[in-house]
């Protein structure tokens, strides 16, 4: 009789891999993984250490997760409750659990209003850190680091959007606490990130491209060994702090750097659940608008806005590009309808990065206001206006 292998299956969820990525990361069939998730195989002695660098865990952990003992069949849920009350027995499927947690909230951030995220996500910070002072083994006290270094980072990024990108002091102190961490693991992945977030906040928060445009050059002194996906997303806003500054020449150079990056992306990318083939487009339309070439950015943000419907937050913010560049034409109707759509999707999400570009939006419709179609649109961010 067989016994479901619990705690690697919560492993695998933890490190963001659904069976089918974990296979193909390994280059095997999914029903390999199934097999060995269902009790009914073992990996293979060759595979083993591929398989530990995939779950980010060593081969001696690997075998205590493919080891189902009698307690690791309690629901997972209990294992962290019994944990949270008796600290010193957290263990790996304890771990496992909370950073799936934090990996959940993030995957929701693009969908959900970053205020009804913000708690879950800080208590799993807060779990974290009072577990990794209560360990007994160096062993989950490093996986607890991880969870809370990922953690910090989520509940920097989340306190800044519900803040709609005003509260730049919370959010840079809980991105310093994962800066902090990441240093502890020597993790530079974790780092760069936490740091490219960090830049965020100067770029598009303190509007500071100076700023910005050294924070995305130290992640790529921090990722360029470690992941494709990461340095070029740090080169992809550093083009956004050069447009920014009005330097067309380094902006362009650096979106033709940040594309080669994309297309050199690997299956062992440490950051490949960050990429997205909209990543280039929307961020080549931003600069141009900055670089005051709207002709150009107009088709360039049309397709993404397009190509983004899964990820609504992300799309509010190309939409109020994309009106943008329809007004600097004087296309104002299409403008308009951009602008309508725009506000739709920030209904479903309060993005604050959607709110603050719909807000610009209106600053630059104001000679336009006896415009009937401009006049509705401007009701309509009014009410928007005192909702958020």
């Amino acid at each position: 009789m067989t016994s479901r292998r619990h705690r690697f299956a919560q492993r695998r969820k933890a490190v963001g891999f659904s069976q089918e990525g974990l296979a193909e990361r390994l280059g095997i069939d999914r029903s390999t993984v199934a097999r060995w998730e269902s009790g009914e195989t073992e990996p293979s002695p060759w595979l083993r250490p591929k398989l530990a660098r995939a779950l980010q865990v060593s081969v001696d952990q690997l075998d205590e997760l493919l080891t189902e003992a009698g307690a690791s069949t309690a629901p997972a849920d209990e294992r962290l409750s019994y944990a949270l009350k008796h600290p010193r027995s957290v263990d790996l499927v304890a771990v496992a659990l909370l950073r799936d947690r934090v990996h959940d909230l993030d995957t929701r951030y693009d969908k959900a209003p970053s205020s009804s995220l913000l708690a879950d996500a800080g208590q799993c910070l807060g779990q974290a850190s009072f577990l990794r002072t209560h360990a007994a083994t160096s062993r989950v006290r490093r996986e607890l680091l991880v969870v809370e270094a990922e953690a910090a980072t989520l509940v920097g990024q989340l306190a800044w959007d519900a803040s709609q990108r005003r509260d730049h002091a919370t959010a840079r102190a809980y991105l310093d606490r994962a800066v902090h961490a990441a240093r502890q693991l020597h993790n530079p992945a974790a780092e760069g990130l936490a740091l490219l977030r960090t830049g965020f906040v100067a770029l598009y928060g303190e509007k500071n491209p100076e700023a910005g445009l050294t924070l995305t050059m130290r992640t790529v002194e921090k990722a360029r060994h470690n992941s494709r996906v990461l340095t070029g997303l740090a080169v992809l806003h550093a083009a956004e702090a050069w447009a920014m500054l009005g330097r067309r020449q380094d902006c362009e150079q650096a979106l033709s750097e940040a594309e080669a990056c994309f297309e050199r992306i690997g299956n062992a990318d440490d950051a490949a659940d960050l990429y997205s083939p909209t990543h280039h487009g929307r961020l080549a339309g931003s600069c141009y608008l900055f670089l005051g070439d709207a002709k150009r950015a107009e088709p360039i943000l049309a397709d993404s806005a397009r190509a983004l419907g899964d990820r609504p937050k992300s799309q509010a913010i190309v939409l109020g590009n994309l009106a943008l560049a329809r007004i600097r034409q004087q296309k104002l109707d299409e403008a308009a309808a951009t602008l309508h759509s725009a506000m739709d999707v920030i209904e479903m999400t309060w993005g604050g990065g959607g709110l603050n570009i719909v807000f610009d939006v209106g600053r630059e419709l104001r000679p336009w206001l006896k415009v009937p179609v401009v006049q509705d649109v401007y009701d309509r961010l009014l009410t928007l206006m005192a909702a958020a």
